[in-house]
């Protein structure tokens, strides 16, 4: 399974339905504001970066990069399509989303998923990777709803990434 995972600029019909999917599928998991995943038109704004991957043309998997200050970043609307979850999809979403950040010179990944086992799953996806529980940032307060979790970005890549530009 080949997923092709490009950068969104524009809305189409298919990745609205995907994303309004998201929203339902949580609407039982917290109250209303406790749910911070962003609208379709939010995640096309200045400051997000939108991700879809497709598979035979159709929306699969979701995931943004919204700023938070310089050089922190945080994912927005991680999702893989129901049907398809534990085939690694999410996997790849998340290792483009850091691979993005790295290439751009992001020191600091931080997100808020949920406390409830339905997220169990994303929890343990990001503590694969690294990522450590931490206290609200950006604009949030601390929810029971909530679980924010962080990762530092290795500091080569920033290196890197200023000897090339």
């Amino acid at each position: 399974m080949s997923i092709v995972i490009e950068r969104v600029e524009t809305a189409s019909p298919a990745l609205a339905e995907f994303l309004v999917a998201h929203h339902a599928e949580m609407e039982h998991t917290a109250p209303a504001e406790s749910r911070h995943a962003l609208v379709f038109e939010r995640l096309l704004a200045p400051g997000v970066r939108l991700f879809a991957g497709h598979l035979d043309g159709r929306p699969v998997a979701t995931g943004a990069l919204a700023a938070v200050e310089d050089a922190h970043e945080e994912i927005k609307s991680m999702r893989t399509d129901p049907a398809l979850r534990g085939r690694g999809l999410g996997r790849a979403m998340l290792g483009f989303l850091l691979t993005d950040a790295e290439a751009r010179g992001i020191r600091r990944i931080s997100l808020e998923t949920g406390s409830a086992d339905f997220f169990a799953p994303a929890r343990a996806l990001y503590h694969a990777v690294g990522f450590r529980e931490c206290g609200p940032f950006g604009g949030y307060t601390a929810d029971p709803y909530s679980t924010f979790m962080t990762l530092d970005l290795p500091a080569a890549s920033v290196i890197a990434d200023s000897h090339t530009g």
